[in-house]
């Protein structure tokens, strides 16, 4: 049925409704799509993003701790060094009063404990404590190994000693108060075999 005068016709459906009515949604209904296509594509590109910032990240994490561990374990090391050194010279102090070493019975315990002595008339002439600041245990949580007379050297000489890293003595890792006169092997250096206590003084 057509109506007149318009300048052109316009077929109209059962209803009164205008046939081009459906094909008008068409288009919309379509961009609509074309939308949550879009919105899904930049979803999922947001998360591989997402997922390569974290790789990155992950791998510069693990260069960090990678340099950083061998830093770590040298420190380590300097310090127990420097705790022996410490030993040492506590050591040097305690024969000063006391005329002796501490025996294997007493240990370093005895540097700061007066109650380590083993003979108790003894106990006026300890001067202690000889460290300030007492280190029963090494850096990686390990008894220290005390001996007297030593095994290193001699038996002139006493042994401290640190199982290191692994924990255990013996091992390549561990830590003496003689490792200044050792040689790359881990021996005591030739130079130094014939020294008694008294030349090495001030040397170890």
């Amino acid at each position: 049925m057509c109506q007149p005068g318009g300048d052109a016709a316009v077929e109209v459906g059962a209803g009164g409704r205008m046939g081009s009515t459906t094909d008008e949604r068409i288009p919309a209904v379509l961009n609509r799509h074309d939308n949550k296509r879009r919105q899904r594509a930049r979803r999922g590109f947001t998360l591989i993003e997402l997922l390569i910032v974290i790789a990155i990240l992950l791998a510069i994490g693990g260069i960090v701790v990678v340099s950083y561990l061998p830093t770590k374990d040298q420190a380590d090391i300097d310090n127990t060094k420097i705790q022996i050194d410490a030993f040492k010279q506590a050591l040097d102090l305690f024969k000063l009063h006391m005329g002796r070493f501490p025996t294997e019975e007493e240990g370093l315990r005895v540097l700061w404990s007066q109650d380590a002595l083993e003979d108790e008339e003894e106990a006026e002439k300890w001067s202690g404590p000889y460290l300030e600041d007492p280190k029963p245990r090494d850096l990686w949580g390990n008894d220290w190994v005390y001996r007297y007379p030593g095994e290193i050297r001699g038996e002139a000489f006493y042994d401290i000693i640190s199982p290191g890293p692994d924990g255990e003595e013996g091992t390549e890792d561990d830590i003496n108060n003689h490792h200044r006169l050792m040689d790359e092997e881990g021996e005591i250096a030739e130079e130094f075999d014939d020294f008694t206590p008294a030349d090495a003084e001030g040397m170890e």
